[in-house]
């Protein structure tokens, strides 16, 4: 198991640069085809050898995350959809805390076969993981109390094609599948806090900014990483 430690990981973006949102340079990593061939890679090598891949932002955004959830009072029942789940292993932290209704989606099919084994080699098949396209999935996922997503916003904001299309269709999915009064945690190496609430001020409060390891830089600090709370409502 791999850690891709937090803001080095190859998505580029936004973080560091000018507020606008037009600062996003188009990418492979905003299609399918990329993440479909990663995964696939992946789906072989933890056939071969048992390896699980690389960790989204390491280790510590799960822990993150979870410790939240834990201080929040997360019931253990409830209902929590990984968005873009890739391998799978927030799913199996989540399992091994106690959580007990999680759902993983991911629109690569070898991300999902994938996140199946590893979830299968850890006697773990109650949990449901679905090859789902999240911002065509308004029929097929209802009323979540926490929706998470480490990294699938950055990639999709990277999409070569309809760029700002599929970040607004991407919100509007996100109020469709998530219940009102329910919580969406997203951890970003390329949306600043700002520029965050400014795509989400539509139906969502912010309610904390989860700490992050900061950097130093030409006599200021910053942080190379975003995590943030919000509520959705209405």
């Amino acid at each position: 198991m791999a850690d891709v430690a937090e803001g080095t990981h190859g998505i580029t973006g936004g973080k560091g640069l000018p507020g606008s949102e037009d600062d996003f340079v188009p990418s492979k990593l905003g299609t399918k085809q990329h993440w479909d061939e990663t995964y696939q890679t992946e789906l072989e090598i933890f056939r071969d050898i048992g390896d699980v891949g690389d960790i989204w932002f390491g280790e510590q955004s799960m822990s993150r995350v979870i410790r939240w959830m834990e201080k929040a009072k997360i019931p253990q029942n409830a209902s929590i959809l990984d968005i873009g789940t890739g391998n799978g292993v927030f799913l199996l932290e989540l399992a091994k805390e106690g959580y007990t209704n999680i759902t993983g989606i991911d629109y690569s099919a070898a991300s999902v076969a994938l996140a199946k084994d590893i979830l299968q080699a850890e006697d773990l098949n109650n949990i449901s993981v679905k090859e789902v396209d999240f911002l065509s999935c308004s029929t097929e996922l209802k009323d979540f109390d926490v929706c998470v997503d480490k990294g699938t916003f950055d990639a999709i904001s990277l999409n070569p094609e309809h760029t700002n299309e599929v970040r607004t269709r991407y919100v509007q999915a996100l109020s469709d599948v998530l219940k009102e009064g329910g919580y969406f945690v997203i951890t970003s190496c390329n949306w600043t806090k700002e520029q965050l609430l400014q795509r989400f001020s539509s139906g969502f409060e912010l309610v904390q900014q989860l700490p992050t390891p900061s950097i130093q830089f030409g006599g200021k600090t910053g942080n190379n990483v975003t995590a943030l709370i919000f509520k959705r409502l209405h």
